[in-house]
């Protein structure tokens, strides 16, 4: 028989950096979860995404259990990273800030599409080019 879900949510941690100083630690012990056992674990499963930001959902049981599916960074940080950039624009009309080529657009649909709500590559490549203009990133050949 399946295991009773009490309560599922969503974090945003820094790859590979989990402890049990809040956000993490107080979001898991009010849900009764062991904190040092979801730490090491969600740092063992992200430590080849370090330097970003990844979204967990984190399922917790009746019995105190957990199960987590971590999901790839945001498109807006992997955007960032491939134009060398800190952040994205604030009129992203009138003030460009970076550029990427469609080279890197394409690593960057090759990694997002699973989280994605689409299976098109072109529609996926739509997104993020979408992203892209309202960050103020111009991609280019």
């Amino acid at each position: 028989m399946a295991k009773k879900i009490a309560e599922k949510f969503k974090m945003m941690i820094p790859a590979g950096a989990a402890n049990p100083s809040p956000p993490v630690g107080p979001a898991l012990g009010q849900r009764g979860v062991n904190i040092m056992e979801f730490c090491k674990a969600f740092n063992e499963k992200t430590k080849d995404q370090m330097g970003f930001k990844v979204p967990v959902i984190v399922t917790v049981y009746a019995d105190k259990s957990f199960t987590m599916e971590t999901k790839q960074p945001p498109a807006s940080e992997l955007i960032m990273k491939a134009a060398g950039i800190k952040k994205g624009t604030d009129n992203p009309i009138t003030t460009k800030v970076g550029t990427i080529t469609k080279a890197k657009l394409d690593e960057i649909i090759e990694r997002k599409i699973v989280d994605m709500n689409t299976n098109d590559k072109e529609m996926a490549a739509n997104i993020i080019a979408g992203t892209c203009r309202s960050m103020g990133v111009e991609i280019v050949d």
